[in-house]
């Protein structure tokens, strides 16, 4: 499958927004590609003063534009992520569409991103959203994709949840900062691809110096042995990958991590405890 990684500035104009990845949208589509991916927070800019301003609830504009963008170009899309607006709660959620429009995946981002780094990043979303609950699959094409959003990557014990669910690839929107990004971006791309043995896909907004959220950039795709098939620098672009599932499956009988896993301890044996 090929797959489009769209790595595009956010502005504070959300029409803009959405006008500019529907444009990549089509371009994807007439290069190729089946489905595209759109960073975290595509049509919004990265704080809580905006994802306020700009939430939606699904099946509103943003929603409509996305789902009509796939439609009109015969492209899956996963639409990176945005704020939703539900019974009075607000989520970062990103929603999955096939190439009719139809919608067929959603993952409200599960952990949320509350930091404070000593002379670095201090950022609260919980002060704003909710998180979600669920380990997020979907189906498109005949193969298996888990979806989760940036921080949601961190814990590990999510993507072995998503691969034990079928995932054959990983996708994250995402917006790592000036701080994490350099040292635990590409890191955590190559290293969750070795462990769950599968592919793993990382879109990111370009890089704004001047913006209120600095994103790091550095879109990433990685093969289920660790390898680094594309990576984007900072600036607006495009990334095109091809994934063969064929891979999946060769790499774990090369190197059998799945089958060789001892739930028979790890579930039942607490540790430090005879």
């Amino acid at each position: 499958m090929r797959i489009a990684m769209i790595q595009m500035p956010v502005t504070k104009d959300k029409e803009a927004n959405l006008k500019y990845a529907c444009e990549k949208v089509r371009e994807a589509a007439q290069r190729g590609a089946e489905l595209a991916v759109l960073p975290e927070m595509f049509q919004c800019p990265y704080t809580a003063e905006y994802f306020k301003r700009f939430a939606e609830e699904e099946g509103e504009h943003s929603w409509k534009t996305m789902s009509a963008c796939a439609a009109e170009n015969r492209i899956g899309l996963v639409a990176g992520s945005m704020p939703e607006a539900c019974c009075g709660k607000i989520y970062n959620t990103a929603y999955v569409f096939d190439e009719t429009g139809k919608q067929i995946g959603k993952h409200r981002k599960m952990h949320l991103f509350d930091i404070d780094i000593k002379g670095g990043q201090y950022f609260k979303e919980s002060d704003t959203f909710t998180p979600g609950d669920d380990v997020t699959t979907f189906a498109f094409k005949g193969i298996t994709f888990g979806l989760c959003i940036c921080f949601d990557f961190r814990f590990p014990e999510l993507s072995r949840l998503m691969m034990l669910k079928g995932a054959q690839v990983t996708i994250v929107p995402a917006a790592f900062n000036m701080t994490t990004g350099p040292l635990h971006w590409e890191t955590m791309f190559r290293q969750r691809a070795v462990d769950e043995q599968i592919f793993t896909v990382g879109v990111a907004p370009a890089r704004d110096v001047d913006g209120v959220y600095v994103s790091y950039g550095n879109s990433i795709a990685c093969d289920p042995m660790g390898r680094i098939l594309v990576r984007a620098e900072e600036k607006p672009c495009m990334l095109y990958v091809d994934l063969d599932m064929a891979e999946v499956g060769n790499t774990r009988q090369q190197l059998p991590l799945v089958i060789g896993r001892r739930t028979d301890l790890y579930m039942t044996k607490e540790i430090g405890k005879k």
